[in-house]
């Protein structure tokens, strides 16, 4: 059995046979090392974070099943993680695992409801006929900065800053600042020596915003959480708006761009590249299964001694949901690599969005969905003849085990003409 982890205080203690949560093969074949993992730890692995920071990663789907049904044992409270004392001030995995604060992402019980109750109707009010509107002519306006070049890197230029400049529309945010909020966000979630910086600007961003729109209301998510019959200080407006950017942000980018590069390396989806609308779809179901944006998130805190599969889980100890490990786990599917089909059509029993009471709420899925679905349309629509410029083997992933999304997309196709007409 897996020695447990301390308790409370002390150095930071992780058991001898806890794995590393870095380095390559978590970017090059994550798969392959859930499987190993799940082999010789089973479904709940002993890891070890940046500073040898100990923690559990939940990679069985049962298990991250039982996790994020119960929020009374494990209760979504950094407050309880029982590493506190050996957590540096400028650790740089802490604005990904979070510290106790007022928002909808960081309060447990009661106090999450009250902000779940104020965020999600004010999500359920963006209209999806507009925001695909919107959508569409974001995406053509970025396309024309690189159609007639005949030639992009399309993460930089396009899966990038499409959901960012939605995300801005949705939430009222001045749109000639959103290459600034990218890179606090992308900065933010690769976790290195930036991180820190990135999350002050980040927060910068949305406190400016509350005040402009206390301000200059508008038909925006802003202006709608301020109008919520509860009332909830401006610094935790500030706090929701930016759990809601942050999780709409990367994940999107990276369904995006992951769901464009399955189309151009797997024959299964070469109609998509035809115009086959409903490939499109496949394609999108098929990443948040085999190639899931958010592959682990942080995180859960047990309230009490407990067992977990077959480990011992002590009081405080953070659990890390292994979201691409469980929708992996051979215990809940079979093996359709030999299918020359889409695996997953019309199955969407995954945990691409979490599960339970901290779920992705429903209308922010909806959000997500339109944003990547009308890009890649949008795309496939103005460049049919679209390729990759490179081998497959030479994509490389953006280096964070948490986050799983591409580090460049380069494309070739024939130069087109601007939607205007202007070459």
């Amino acid at each position: 059995m897996t020695t447990p982890f301390p308790a409370t205080g002390g150095c930071p203690v992780a058991p001898l046979d806890a794995i590393p949560l870095s380095g390559p093969r978590f970017h090059t074949e994550p798969q392959q090392l859930y499987r190993e993992m799940r082999s010789t730890h089973g479904p709940v692995v002993a890891v070890e974070l940046a500073g040898g920071i100990p923690a559990w990663l939940v990679i069985g789907y049962r298990e991250v099943h039982q996790v994020t049904s119960d929020p009374e044992l494990f209760p979504r409270d950094v407050a309880r993680w029982n590493q506190w004392p050996n957590i540096p001030e400028d650790w740089p995995l802490l604005p990904m695992v979070g510290r106790p604060m007022p928002s909808i992402y960081f309060t447990a019980g009661a106090e999450h409801l009250r902000h779940l109750a104020m965020v999600e109707p004010a999500l359920e009010q963006v209209d999806p006929f507009r925001l695909r509107n919107a959508c569409e002519n974001l995406a053509d306006r970025l396309i024309d900065g690189f159609c007639g070049r005949g030639r992009a890197e399309l993460i930089a230029e396009y899966a990038e800053p499409l959901p960012v400049l939605a995300l801005a529309w949705v939430i009222g945010f001045p749109d000639d600042q959103g290459a600034d909020l990218a890179w606090t966000m992308k900065t933010l979630a690769d976790g290195g020596t930036e991180a820190q910086r990135a999350h002050a600007r980040f927060t910068e961003h949305m406190q400016r915003l509350v005040a402009m729109k206390k301000i200059r209301p508008d038909d925006d998510l802003t202006s709608r959480m301020l109008r919520s019959a509860q009332r909830f200080s401006d610094e935790e407006y500030a706090q929701d708006l930016m759990a809601v950017t942050a999780a709409g942000h990367l994940p999107t980018s990276d369904w995006l761009g992951n769901s464009v590069r399955l189309m151009l390396t797997d024959d299964r989806f070469a109609a998509a590249l035809g115009g086959g609308r409903h490939s499109v779809g496949q394609a999108m179901n098929e990443v948040l299964w085999e190639d899931t944006p958010t592959q682990i998130l942080a995180g859960r805190w047990a309230a009490r001694d407990t067992r977990l599969g077959d480990k011992t889980i002590r009081r405080g100890d953070m659990l890390l949901l292994g979201l691409a490990g469980a929708n992996a786990d051979p215990h809940v599917r079979q093996d359709f690599s030999d299918s020359l089909a889409p695996a997953h059509s019309g199955n969407s029993a995954h945990f691409a969005f979490s599960y339970g009471e901290y779920r992705c709420p429903f209308p922010a899925q909806q959000i997500a969905e339109i944003i990547a679905r009308t890009g890649i349309e949008v795309l496939l629509d103005r460049l049919p003849d679209l390729d990759l410029a490179v081998a497959a083997t030479e994509l490389t992933r953006r280096p964070s085990p948490f986050l799983r999304g591409m580090t460049a997309l380069p494309v070739t196709f024939t130069p087109v003409r601007t939607v205007g007409g202007t070459p």
